[in-house]
């Protein structure tokens, strides 16, 4: 059988989603989770890659087993094994062809800009002393909807096909003290939103011109995009499928 598994994590002690040869990672811990408990080695495939500390709200990710078991106590028990800073969310029967990453329809992403010090926000926001102009932050923010290549966002020698997205929705928002940068796409390339919004605080603090938006993303160059922000105030909040994926017991 083949089960989706809904996931969130604080990702400030990893280092990202995927498994790797020297550094601990969310995939690893939680497959050394899931093969402990069914008593069979599993391997989980996930939504897509997180970098190292960034978070997640919500990620899923599909498995593959012969153990018959009830997700409920199944859910239970990885919660009071699984450390502190990820937490199981759900469990469920997909289809035996539904593919975590390939299936999903959508993807979104929240950053967090603190704009005044605090001590909770140290691993969580990204504090930022520089006065915003959020308007322009957000009337450059709608220049991304006319575009499909956003390869002066990504990640330089990233192999991918194609370096086309399409972004449904992205706004700037003032909420309780903290600027909010909310971004929905089908797909996002390595880095993409982390460009992105590093590109539109230049923006915001009159570095470069909301107009130049246009220009940065023409040259397909990474070189002439803004700054990377820093990993902890990036969450992935949400990954969407199609209702027909689920398996009715």
């Amino acid at each position: 059988m083949r089960y989706f598994i809904e996931l969130s994590y604080n990702g400030t002690n990893y280092h990202g989603w995927q498994k790797q040869p020297n550094a601990i990672s969310v995939q690893e811990v939680l497959e050394k989770a899931l093969s402990t408990i069914l008593g069979e080695t599993i391997v989980v495939m996930g939504a897509g890659r997180t970098d190292a500390g960034v978070h997640a709200k919500q990620l899923f990710a599909h498995f593959d087993t012969v153990v018959v078991f009830n997700t409920d106590k199944l859910q239970y028990k990885l919660n009071s094994f699984l450390p502190e800073d990820i937490a199981i969310q759900s469990i469920f029967k997909v289809k035996e062809d539904i593919h975590a990453r390939f299936h999903a329809t959508s993807r979104a992403y929240l950053y967090r800009v603190a704009l005044q010090k605090s001590p909770f926000n140290v691993d969580q926001a990204y504090f930022l002393k520089h006065a915003l102009d959020i308007e322009k932050m957000n009337e450059a923010t709608k220049i991304l909807f006319d575009y499909k290549d956003f390869q002066c966002f990504s990640k330089t020698h990233t192999d991918v096909k194609t370096y086309n997205c399409d972004i449904m929705a992205a706004q700037w928002k003032l909420i309780d003290g903290e600027l909010q940068f909310t971004i929905k796409a089908d797909r996002f390339l390595r880095n993409m939103v982390r460009a992105i919004v590093g590109t539109l605080i230049n923006i915001g603090v009159g570095k470069i011109k909301v107009e130049d938006l246009h220009t940065i993303i023409q040259s397909k160059n990474r070189c002439n995009a803004g700054f990377s922000v820093p990993a902890k105030g990036l969450y992935l909040t949400e990954v969407a499928y199609p209702d027909t994926i689920k398996l009715n017991d």
